[in-house]
């Protein structure tokens, strides 16, 4: 493969669960131990702050969304890729 070849695009068809982050706690703790380093405060009050570990993962910033699959899997996704992917239902 040539570095010019474009990688295969895909296209999201995903249900998923998501909250946009309002904003990031550091909780003190680093990354290698166990348990939550870091506090998601999100934009609908509705949801309780979260604890939860980066291991391994992007930090999220404010504005970005907490996602879920059906899987229990959570990622994290900046606010323009998140919008410009997903569409509110229900």
């Amino acid at each position: 493969m040539s570095a010019t070849t474009e990688m295969p695009r895909y296209q999201s068809h995903k249900k998923v669960w998501a909250l946009q982050i309002e904003s990031v706690e550091d909780l003190g703790t680093d990354t290698t131990t166990p348990g939550a380093n870091v506090r998601l405060n999100f934009v609908d009050k509705g949801f309780a702050p979260r604890d939860v570990n980066l291991f391994g993962r992007p930090t999220p910033s404010s504005g970005w969304y907490m996602v879920e699959y059906d899987n229990n899997y959570t990622s994290f996704s900046p606010s323009k890729e998140f919008e410009e992917g997903y569409t509110r239902i229900g």
